[in-house]
């Protein structure tokens, strides 16, 4: 995808323009390749997230689930240890897993459009230089 929208049309400062309409295209395909490749990080690595209480509410809600797990099984619980044990770590990992999944979808397209606007004004702006200087520098 990246590569058929490699070569735009020749720059205009019209906005209804081909090379426009080229540079809008091109600016999302790459912000949506940025946003694919960010996903994974952003469930995993606290720096990147925006909302850090979100990370932590999270492993709450992990923690939460373990204990309903521990009283859904009730008395059943005393006779096996390990059972418990797994059972607990299974479904908090899993509600964690799925809190996570959610917050990172929803900002997601704010990282995507953010990388589109940064490519798509570093594109036009160095297409216009280009422009500028002359049609035999490309």
């Amino acid at each position: 995808m990246l590569l058929a929208f490699q070569r735009r049309a020749q720059w205009t400062p019209d906005i209804r323009s081909a090379y426009m309409r080229g540079l809008v295209a091109y600016a999302l395909v790459v912000g949506l390749c940025v946003a694919i490749a960010l996903a994974p990080l952003l469930q995993r690595r606290a720096w990147l997230f925006p909302m850090p209480g979100t990370r932590s509410g999270c492993e709450l809600m992990g923690r939460y689930e373990a204990l309903q797990v521990k009283a859904a099984l009730g008395n059943l619980a005393g006779s096996d240890g390990a059972a418990l044990a797994f059972a607990q770590e299974t479904r908090a990992g899993r509600t964690v897993a799925e809190c996570l999944a959610s917050t990172t979808t929803l900002w997601l397209p704010l990282y995507g459009l953010g990388a589109a606007v940064l490519v798509g004004a570093a594109a036009w702006f160095r297409d216009r230089a280009r422009s500028r200087s002359g049609p035999a520098s490309h």
